[in-house]
């Protein structure tokens, strides 16, 4: 019999770096480094503190690397609290078919697993990659059902990610990987319920699949046993989450390893939900075109997808004056708000003392929206804004893709300037620039010692 879990098997146990293209390489390369990128400014901004606080609480020593950590960690727990810091200001990748974020969850539970079984440079990479692959196609077999039906996919389709990643790098053989990615599949978890009062749940999503990830890994590889009809199963992951039988095998099976989804992720320009970021970028198009200031607009009416209603602009009265940073994170109104104000929108848009700004949440009030069906929706993460000035006129502008959408591109120079401020935030010149080498140079390492220098990360950056 053979299962969606044996293709998947069999495509990443197998998976080397010289049988990538070295477009994927370069693509999976860039993501690696975005996403230290994004944990650095993270624990330079003391975000998610409770992430180390939990593992210094283990007080066990290890091989794996934690940013900011001095001690080594073992495996698991660094997994968790990587993937927690990784994701913590919601600036780190998204697919947009799985509306997954990707990276924050496959690169932590690699880097973990590399580590701690002495992997080089071009194990870990394919290993990245296998991740990507196997983590984007879970969620693409059901889009945005996982939204719908109120569990974040990033957590739920990340875990077999994860999953795969870390048996790879194991060096587990496709018939163990089948048993590992049939454990993760009671390990994948995540609800969106953090929408209704900004709580810090989400944030530790990616920390939890990347834990889950190594540790069903480990489990298969000392003999534990999962359902090799884990997707497609009677009781297996789209039936029991979603109540359906129709899902999308060839999204999930179809061009497996030969079309390759890792280019496919999406770079974020801003640290907050991606279902802001078309929306906020055709406001500032608008407003630029036209030569306005804040005190120029009378209104701001954002366009959005459906899905992004419930996430970005629902309940209109919360997202106009958002209760804490990660609320803010998830609305539009405070994001266009917050650019017509200061001009920017970065990570310090969002802190505790951003979010109290009273003249940021009175342009707030004057956001609403209208929701249109883009063409590009479930591919992309589309939106549009329509400013009205005090003297009459109207500017539209609209995005069909996000900027950072390989539709809409950031360009390498702009993701490594990307890294570079958010890792300069928490490590020295010297060190921002060798983990740089590090990962552009990755399938070259024959060891990992010098992204060691995650560790070193201090939180030196006031709120």
């Amino acid at each position: 019999m053979t299962t969606a879990a044996h293709r998947l098997a069999g495509f990443s146990s197998q998976l080397r770096a010289e049988r990538i293209p070295g477009a994927v390489l370069d693509a999976a390369k860039l993501h690696i480094l975005d996403t230290l990128g994004c944990g650095l400014a993270a624990h330079a901004l003391d975000t998610a503190p409770y992430a180390h606080a939990v593992t210094r609480e283990q007080a066990a020593d290890g091989p794996a690397t934690v940013i900011g950590l001095r001690d080594g960690a073992p495996a698991q727990d660094a997994a968790f609290a990587n993937g927690t810091l990784c994701h913590a200001l919601d600036f780190d990748d998204t697919h947009p078919p799985s509306v997954s974020h990707i990276s924050a969850v496959v690169v932590p539970a690699a880097l973990a697993a590399a580590e701690t079984h002495g992997a080089d440079g071009a194990t870990l990479l394919a290993a990245i990659v296998a991740g990507n692959e196997v983590a984007t196609r879970v969620g693409m077999a059901a889009s945005e059902a996982f939204h719908a039906h109120g569990f974040h996919p990033t957590a739920v389709c990340g875990v077999f990610g994860a999953t795969a990643a870390a048996a790879r790098l194991r060096g587990l053989d496709a018939e163990t990987t089948v048993l590992a990615l049939g454990i993760a599949g009671s390990l994948a978890s995540g609800i969106l319920e953090f929408l209704a009062d900004g709580s810090s749940t989400k944030r530790l999503h990616p920390g939890f699949a990347a834990r889950a990830g190594v540790h069903a890994a480990a489990l298969a590889a000392h003999g534990a046993t999962g359902p090799a009809t884990v997707f497609e199963g009677r009781f297996g992951l789209y039936r029991t989450y979603l109540g359906r039988d129709d899902v999308d095998l060839d999204a999930l099976l179809g061009g497996l390893g030969s079309e390759w989804e890792t280019p496919q992720i999406a770079f974020k320009p801003y640290p907050a939900c991606h279902y802001i970021h078309a929306a906020l970028d055709a406001t500032i198009a608008a407003v630029a075109d036209a030569g306005l200031s804040a005190d120029d607009v009378e209104e701001v009416v954002v366009i959005s997808p459906p899905a992004g209603v419930h996430l970005v602009l629902e309940p209109a009265a919360g997202k106009a004056r958002p209760r804490s940073e990660y609320e803010a994170k998830f609305s539009l109104p405070f994001a266009v708000a917050s650019y017509l104000r200061h001009g920017r929108v970065d990570v310090m848009s969002f802190t505790d003392a951003a979010i109290g700004d009273e003249d940021v949440l009175a342009l707030a009030s004057r956001v609403s929206y209208e929701v249109k069906d883009f063409e590009t929706a479930g591919s992309a993460f589309p939106g549009g804004a329509r400013v009205r000035t005090g003297d009459g006129r109207v500017i539209e502008r609209e995005l069909l893709y996000q900027r950072g959408d390989p539709h809409n591109p950031m360009s390498a120079a702009d993701v490594r300037g990307k890294y570079r401020a958010n890792a300069g935030l928490a490590l020295e010149q010297d060190e921002v620039e060798a983990v740089e080498t590090a990962v552009t140079d990755l399938e070259q390492l024959p060891g990992l010692a010098a992204l060691r220098a995650l560790a070193l990360a201090d939180a030196r950056v006031a709120a």
